[in-house]
C-alpha cells in the first residue's frame, strides 16, 4: 500500500500535536509490511508522516519536485530532510530546476500518481497559492485517487 501525503506547513503548538496524532492513527490503520510513504519531505506533515511510516517498518519513496527544492526549505529542516532522504527506497525527480509553485505542483502530481491513497492534512480552505494543499486534493480527486482528509476539529492555521 502506497500512501501519499500532502499538507499545510507551518503548523505549531496544539495544532501540530493534534495533526501528529492523526497521522499516527492513520499509519496504524494502514499498518502492514508493504506500507510505503510517498512524500516530498517538506517540513511539517510530509516529514512527520515519513518518519512514522519508517518507525513502523514501512518504506519511503521521495519525490523531488525541483533540484533547488531542499534549498528552499527552512534551514533548520535540512538535517531531518537529509536523514529521511538517505532512507528512501526510491527517489523520483520531476526534472525541474527552480523550486517554484509549478515545480511543487508537479511534485504533488507525482506523489498522487504513485499513491494508492492520499492523506491530506488540510483545513478545507482554498489554496493560498498554486500548488497548495487544496489544489493537490482536487487533483487527486480528479484522478480518482482516494483522499482522506486529516484535520483537528476546530483547529485553525
Amino acid at each position: 500500500m502506497r500512501i501519499g501525503i500532502t499538507g499545510h506547513r507551518g503548523l505549531t503548538g496544539d495544532v501540530e500535536q493534534q495533526v501528529r496524532g492523526l497521522l499516527d492513527a492513520a499509519v496504524r490503520a494502514y499498518d502492514g509490511p508493504d506500507l510505503t510513504a510517498v512524500s516530498m519531505l517538506a517540513d511539517g506533515p510530509d516529514s512527520w508522516f515519513a518518519q512514522l511510516v519508517l518507525e513502523r517498518g514501512g518504506s519511503l519513496e521521495v519525490v523531488v519536485p525541483a533540484e533547488e527544492y531542499r534549498d528552499g526549505l527552512p534551514s533548520d529542516h535540512h538535517p531531518l530532510y537529509d536523514r529521511l532522504f538517505d532512507r528512501a527506497a526510491e527517489v523520483h525527480r520531476t526534472g525541474m530546476i527552480a523550486s517554484d509553485t509549478a515545480a511543487h505542483m508537479a511534485g504533488s502530481e507525482a506523489v498522487v500518481g504513485l499513491a494508492d491513497v492520499v492523506l491530506a492534512v488540510w483545513d478545507g480552505l482554498p489554496a493560498r497559492g498554486h500548488g497548495g494543499t487544496a489544489d493537490v486534493v482536487a487533483y487527486a480527486r480528479r484522478c480518482g485517487v482516494p483522499v482522506h482528509v486529516l484535520w483537528p476539529e476546530g483547529a485553525a492555521r
